[in-house]
């Protein structure tokens, strides 16, 4: 369900680009009107409701609110913001277009009530794991990703491991996801609208993602129930979910497990890899009931003797210390899923 956004400004021009370029880049979020007299603004406002509004404080002070949930003050840094409505929020004018996009959708979302309208397609979740470190877990979530955005798909990487990866790989600066895990924590506001508004796309491979945790506590403190409601949130964000996760078996590897529509089990040429997935395989009960949609992933060359499960991926080894050249040709490979 879109966003019903109202830009009402004086300057015409400047309207006219911010809603040309909301509606190009956001149009899958924002339904977007302009306006640039307080006579149109207020033709507008009896007859329709919006969502949210950016007004400059000129339109603020003669024009009955009731039918925006949520008003934003546009001010510029030249004037005064001890000038405009104290009682509304205030976002700066003359910004780049995309942090006016995030700031509004973050304000938007700790506003609005969770469950609004139809209940958005959930996205085909994939999860990464393997009980051992350093076989490529990331390196293989990212080209699969990457994979699926070159096929046409809209697909939201979600780093759940205890150190964060995504710095190696993508250089977005924008809100983190401990935004979201404070949302989460507090019990209010929409955490897919905030998720719609705080992520970022890699310009390379066209790859979504949320930015690192603040700190390593708000990753450790999360708990089942709030990974549950972040997978739930992300779902409903895009197309494709990719989880990449830690490496542990704990409470919350359970419940990705459980929400997931296909796992990746990743493992390498090494014998502590292979050894630690047998022994998973053989002595953890997780493993029955993941195996009918789990995926053997046999990286950097790996020749795997037991198997497993009835459906594996073999990637090659890359010869780089390169991360981004490692997911640029892996991201080549076929990951079509071929029996044993």
């Amino acid at each position: 369900m879109k966003v019903k956004l109202l830009i009402a400004s004086t300057d015409d021009d400047y309207a006219e680009h911010l809603s040309n370029r909301i509606s190009e880049y956001h149009s899958d979020i924002f339904d977007v009107n302009v306006c640039s007299s307080e006579e149109r603004i207020r033709e507008l406002l009896s007859s329709k409701k919006f969502d949210a509004a950016l007004l400059e404080a000129s339109f603020v002070e003669d024009t009955d609110l009731g039918c925006i949930h949520m008003p934003l003050i546009l001010w510029a840094e030249d004037e005064d913001p001890a000038d405009a409505q104290t009682e509304h929020k205030r976002i700066r004018k003359y910004q780049r277009i995309s942090s006016i996009v995030a700031d509004v959708l973050e304000k938007y979302a700790k506003a609005a009530a969770d469950g609004r309208g139809a209940e958005p397609e959930k996205a085909h979740i994939t999860a990464v794991w393997s009980p051992a470190g350093g076989v490529g877990k990331t390196s293989v979530a990212l080209a699969y990703a990457a994979k699926r955005v070159s096929e046409g798909k809209q697909v939201l990487y979600l780093n759940l491991e205890a150190f964060s990866s995504v710095p190696v790989y993508f250089n977005g600066t924008g809100k983190g996801i401990s935004a979201v895990f404070e949302m989460l924590e507090n019990r209010e506001g929409s955490v897919g609208v905030l998720i719609r508004g705080i992520k970022c796309s890699d310009r390379d491979t066209g790859v979504a993602y949320l930015c690192r945790p603040d700190n390593f506590d708000d990753m450790n403190i999360l708990s089942t129930e709030n990974v549950a409601e972040l997978i739930d949130a992300c779902a409903g964000v895009m197309e494709e979910l990719v989880i990449d996760m830690s490496c542990l078996c704990d409470e919350r590897t359970r419940q990705i497990f459980k929400y997931a529509d296909r796992v990746f089990l990743i493992t390498d040429p090494t014998n502590t890899a292979q050894t630690k997935l047998s022994q998973f395989a053989a002595q953890h009960n997780v493993f029955e009931r993941i195996k009918d949609k789990a995926v053997l992933v046999a990286n950097k060359g790996a020749v795997i003797n037991d198997l497993l499960t009835d459906a594996i991926i073999t990637l090659p080894l890359v010869q780089s210390a390169d991360a981004s050249a490692v997911n640029s040709t892996l991201s080549g490979c076929s990951f079509n899923v071929g029996a044993r």
